[in-house]
């Protein structure tokens, strides 16, 4: 079980770089080539009953999903259905909103994160969030950037180099900037800066990594390039990607969800929901009908 919360403030603002609990201890990196990507055990997550409100709007209603390890689901729905709501519960940022709540059951393999004795914090490192918008650390440079959370988890000095090189590795960034990581990260291209923040996410070994339209702000190129970098990372994490992309969900989901006013319309394999959908609305949406 994940610890009571006994985290600081400091630790709190900085928790959704994601990373490993502190009672599940993380293997030493087995040695690779550089920005290998090692295959692990994935972590399941199971929405059960989920209910979300801001004050008292009701925003989702009695929403139930499984998330497969090792596998990208994608929320599609038009705006206002309730997709970034959902991954905001499921590590727990939603109730950072004042007037928010949510009451049902969310589990990371066995481990309701909403049970009262867990260690908000450790949630957040254990499920990672990468935002819409390209956040990095305005005052740091590209390297503080992606050692950001490795510091904060108690990272040794020793081990911080290489786990930062082999991070930026992973997610196709080394090349474009291993002559400037002591420049600041703010200075990256918009793809470059959201590939930093997947570095960042990465680098703590999260067991799942939640994504809020990660590329709705980029050019085609860089969005092919976070959507090759999703590929790869499914062969270690759980994703979770919200999108109103549809050609994007077609080509990097293994399932999609269509939410419709807080609700779930159609949970199915992905080319099911684009090509032979059980729900008329999910038909309508996808075919560009409405939405």
């Amino acid at each position: 079980m994940i610890p009571p919360d006994t985290t600081s403030k400091e630790q709190s603002d900085m928790s959704t770089v994601g990373g490993p609990s502190p009672d599940r201890p993380q293997a030493a990196p087995a040695a690779a080539k550089p920005g290998a990507v090692t295959a692990k055990a994935g972590h399941a997550v199971k929405l059960n009953d989920l209910n979300a409100y801001y004050g008292n709007v009701h925003a989702i209603k009695d929403v139930t999903i499984d998330f497969p390890a090792n596998e990208v689901t994608a929320l599609i729905g038009p705006s206002g259905s309730g997709k970034s709501t959902v991954v905001r519960c499921i590590n727990r940022m939603h109730e950072e909103i004042p007037g928010a709540r949510a009451t049902g059951s969310v589990e990371l393999d066995e481990l309701d994160v909403y049970a009262p004795d867990v260690d908000v914090t450790a949630v957040r490192r254990l499920i990672g969030m990468v935002f819409q918008k390209p956040n990095p650390f305005p005052t740091m440079s590209i390297f503080d950037n992606v050692a950001a959370g490795l510091r904060l988890t108690g990272t040794k000095s020793k081990d911080l180099k290489d786990l930062v090189h082999r991070s930026l590795h992973a997610v196709g960034l080394w090349d474009e900037v291993k002559d400037r990581l002591s420049s600041p990260g703010i200075g990256l291209s918009g793809g470059q800066q959201q590939r930093l923040c997947i570095a960042r996410t990465v680098a703590i070994e999260p067991e799942v990594i939640l994504m809020d339209e990660p590329a709705s702000a980029l050019d085609p190129i860089s969005t092919l390039k976070i959507e090759e970098l999703i590929d790869e990372l499914k062969e270690r994490y759980t994703i979770v990607i919200v999108t109103h992309n549809m050609q994007q969900a077609a080509r990097v989901a293994n399932s999609t969800v269509f939410m419709l006013e807080g609700e779930v319309i159609e949970h199915d394999e992905t080319n099911k929901i684009f090509t032979n959908p059980s729900d008329e609305r999910t038909e309508r949406y996808v075919t560009g009908k409405f939405g």
